[in-house]
């Protein structure tokens, strides 16, 4: 009898504080215990399996796919968003609205942060975060050359500006192209002072947020300019190319695929990537699913934010 009445205890301290919302001092008072064993009681009460905690995941939340992600590749956080259609528009807005949310949330006060400049998804989220009010950021470094066809340049200078501005930073651009006509041109490029102090942030960045590219180059990608030849794209899908960050290429395993092409690229290396303290990468799409994948066996990315679709897919 011993036993029940010390659970019997155990329990009615365990309702005092769960369901009656009593501080635990209210309830030693009221008990004439001490503070300390109302506390021994309460982690008690777990241990006996009297209180059980369990957490329903609200709908259009995917806990079981996140989880998976987590597990799979060895991800620190895994977002997975809800999407009506499996469609690369509708996949992109949702995507966006989740990591502007989760950046704001986040972001600490005078973070470095790193941006892509030719990605429409990164852009989506610009394009839905506030202005933060109370913590600021104190740069926002573009890590891939910028400069391209005029007609769609502005994309990348707005995307790094505007994103300064809701941050409260300042902002660093590259002022040149993301893919040199050759390795002399890239380091004549490079030797630029203006040019040399946005490189030399990159070791300073402390969160860097990325797109990830198939072979294939995105329409946007594909108007800036900034792109191999078809030539050299089917060179890099024999060498065993699945996808790119930032025109950085790796394999299916998340080896980079190393070439002549990528001495061209003026840019962060996936090699620097993996330094930053807390990488977020945006993506979604069937026809990115083999490049997330080799994205996600880099060991760079530490939060991923993906679509429902493209979570099954990866977890299959």
């Amino acid at each position: 009898m011993g036993r029940i009445n010390e659970l019997r205890l155990i329990a009615r301290v365990a309702q005092m504080y769960h369901m009656e919302h009593k501080r635990q001092g209210e309830i030693a008072d009221h008990l004439h215990l001490s503070q300390a064993t109302v506390s021994r009681m309460l982690k008690r009460a777990e241990q006996e399996d009297i209180v059980r905690t369990t957490v329903i995941a609200p709908t259009g939340m995917f806990a079981d796919l996140e989880g998976a992600l987590r597990d799979r590749f060895g991800l620190k956080e895994a977002i997975v968003v809800d999407c009506t259609e499996d469609r690369d528009g509708a996949i992109m807005a949702r995507i966006g609205e989740a990591a502007a949310h989760f950046l704001e949330i986040t972001l600490k006060q005078d973070e470095i942060i790193g941006v892509s400049s030719w990605s429409e998804t990164i852009l989506r989220m610009v394009e839905n975060i506030h202005p933060l009010k109370g913590t600021k950021a104190k740069y926002v470094v573009q890590t891939l050359g910028g400069m391209g066809d005029p007609s769609v340049q502005t994309h990348a200078t707005q995307l790094t500006t505007r994103l300064a501005r809701l941050t409260g930073a300042e902002p660093r651009l590259l002022p040149v192209q993301g893919v040199a006509t050759s390795r002399e041109a890239k380091l004549v490029m490079i030797a630029d002072p203006f040019v040399r102090e946005t490189m030399d942030l990159f070791g300073r960045i402390t969160v860097a947020i990325v797109g990830i590219g198939a072979v294939e180059p995105s329409s946007l990608l594909a108007r800036s300019g900034n792109i191999f030849s078809q030539q050299e794209l089917a060179a890099l899908s024999e060498a065993g190319a699945v996808g790119d960050m930032a025109l950085r290429f790796f394999n299916k395993d998340g080896r980079p695929v190393k070439t002549a092409l990528d001495e061209r690229v003026i840019g962060m290396a996936v090699e620097e990537l993996t330094g930053i303290p807390r990488v977020i990468a945006l993506a979604g799409g069937a026809s990115k699913t083999l490049a997330i994948m080799g994205a996600l066996r880099t060991g760079a990315i530490d939060v991923l934010v993906t679509d429902k679709f493209t979570a099954a897919r990866l977890t299959a």
